[in-house]
């Protein structure tokens, strides 16, 4: 019942920025980490960065850090990617997940559609 949105991909050039929007429905968005994946054609889906649910922890992958910036609004339900100095290599469909621990240790995960992000040189 949980759902997740993507949302603001599109064509961009390099060196240029987008932001990436996840809204999330049906649960309690608090309760989750939120993470950021992407998956380019005819490769491996690769985690992008990560932000618990309290907003003080953040992690990046080696290939987007200081360009790539996570933040999620409990308010609106909903997380971000900010990216800049976009390059031809982060082409790719990026996916939004949510993950959740319960009081009885049970793990659940959750992944949007995607969106595609294009950069052009």
């Amino acid at each position: 019942q949980v759902q997740l949105v993507e949302s603001g991909g599109g064509l961009v050039q390099a060196g240029g920025s987008l932001r990436l929007s996840c809204a999330v429905s049906g649960g309690t968005f608090s309760r989750y980490d939120m993470s950021w994946f992407r998956q380019a054609p005819g490769k491996e889906r690769e985690f992008v960065a990560v932000i618990n649910k309290s907003s003080y922890s953040t992690r990046y992958a080696d290939s987007v850090k200081g360009r790539f910036t996570i933040s999620k609004d409990n308010a609106k339900n909903t997380m971000y990617l900010q990216m800049n100095s976009l390059k031809s290599e982060d082409t790719a469909v990026y996916y939004c997940a949510a993950d959740w621990v319960g009081g009885s240790g049970r793990k659940y995960h959750y992944w949007g559609q995607g969106t595609q992000v294009t950069v052009s040189s």
